[in-house]
């Protein structure tokens, strides 16, 4: 089997991209990364885009777009990222209060999921959903990342399982991914140290979370860095016949830039893998 290629989600490196967009995505493929998922385009047209990922030599895999910024344009905004060259369109985020299973939002959650999913397929894209931690929260025994799933068929929306938040919920991270094996093409490697705390979604828009004692303070790290079991993730979404692993790091550590800690993350899984 080959080597799955790995991929960096550029919100990693969002001041760098804002400062040289161009520029920075030259910097992550000398770093040894493959592919290149957005959190934004920075105002940048499709074409510009595209013509710089193909330049850097990286290949424009997905894209990280908020439901309420795609049903605002959903023709444009598919087709946007169609343009680029992208396969997948990843939700980054839904309110557990007002868009998941349990809230009173969640049945048109449901429907602007099929809307959107339906304007992908017209490009041959698939929408997929990223989780955090939240999404493993039980309803009836069952949790809330699952009854998503188990609403939704997989023609219409398949797993981003980011592993990090998977952890952090509770689950096995490798064993949650083969638990979606044919449903799990992009796989999120995110490693971390420390303990559920109240600063944990600080970035996120609208994120809150239960405060809870601290052992050790909750904080990102580059991959390899942290408590994840790297090497057992990626065979994982081997068996689970993703496409691509992707690179995630919301907030850099250890003294390091966040390019230095895209440069450490590529260069420890090049180091087992």
């Amino acid at each position: 089997m080959s080597k799955l290629p790995i991929g960096i989600q550029l919100y990693s490196v969002r001041d760098a991209m804002k400062a040289d967009f161009a520029g920075t995505l030259k910097e992550l493929k000398k770093y040894g990364y493959d592919a290149v998922e957005f959190a934004g385009l920075f105002d940048y047209s499709a074409a510009e885009v595209k013509a710089m990922c193909e330049e850097a030599g990286l290949i424009p895999i997905s894209a990280h777009v908020g439901l309420g910024v795609i049903m605002a344009d959903v023709a444009k905004v598919v087709g946007d990222y169609a343009e680029i060259g992208c396969k997948y369109i990843a939700i980054p985020w839904a309110s557990a209060d007002k868009q998941l299973a349990g809230s009173e939002g969640y049945e048109q959650f449901l429907s602007e999921i099929k809307i959107v999913a339906a304007e992908c397929a017209k490009y041959g894209m698939k929408l997929l959903y990223h989780n955090h931690d939240f999404e493993f929260n039980k309803i009836d025994g069952k949790n809330i990342l699952d009854i998503l799933y188990a609403d939704t068929d997989e023609s219409v929306l398949q797993t981003q399982i980011d592993t990090c938040w998977a952890n952090v919920g509770g689950e096995n991270p490798a064993n949650y991914v083969l638990k979606y094996t044919g449903r799990a093409p992009l796989v999120h490697l995110k490693d971390f140290v420390g303990s559920k705390s109240a600063n944990m979604y600080e970035l996120i828009d609208g994120g809150e979370v239960e405060a809870k004692e601290e052992v050790v303070p909750f904080e990102l790290r580059p991959v390899g860095y942290g408590v994840q079991d790297v090497l057992s993730i990626i065979k994982a979404s081997e068996k689970a016949g993703a496409e691509m692993v992707i690179v995630e790091q919301d907030l850099p550590a250890l003294n390091r830039t966040p390019l230095e800690c895209a440069k450490l993350s590529i260069e420890y899984i090049r180091t087992i893998y």
